[in-house]
């Protein structure tokens, strides 16, 4: 079930909540981010799951939802003698912070529309009510 908007706005909330809201992270992909983002220098999905104690696969597929979102960044390391791996790391945090903003300046104007079509579709006004109510008791 979707949890109220009410609810949600009840809650004390941390910073990295946003991760939630915005993306639809789950623990793992917040934990896996927060650890991104202190990092002194980027790591290989192995670093991270290393660090968070659980398996590559579930490392791995924190960092895939991550860059699907678009809040982390892979870049690639050649090896001198050929082949290559990955290394990852948070994108800018005034970026991410752009970003979100804007999802949520358009969530605003979305949201808006959709109460303006709420109250015409199902507000009517004080006199109207009471003009339909003499009415169906004639």
């Amino acid at each position: 079930m979707v949890e109220p908007v009410s609810e949600r706005l009840r809650r004390e909330l941390q910073c990295v909540d946003l991760l939630v809201y915005f993306y639809g992270m789950n623990d793992r992909d917040v934990s896996a981010f927060v650890l991104l983002g202190e990092a002194d220098q980027e790591l290989t999905v192995d670093e991270v799951a290393e660090r968070l104690g659980c398996e590559r696969s579930t490392a791995y597929r924190s960092i895939s939802r991550l860059l699907e979102a678009g809040v982390v960044v892979q870049e690639q390391v050649n090896y001198e003698t050929g082949g290559y791996y990955h290394v990852y790391r948070t994108r800018e945090s005034g970026e991410l912070a752009d970003e979100m903003r804007r999802l949520l300046n358009d969530w605003y104007a979305n949201v808006g529309q959709l109460i303006q079509e709420f109250e015409d579709a199902y507000g009517r006004d004080t006199e109207d009510r009471e003009h339909r109510s003499l009415q169906s008791r004639s």
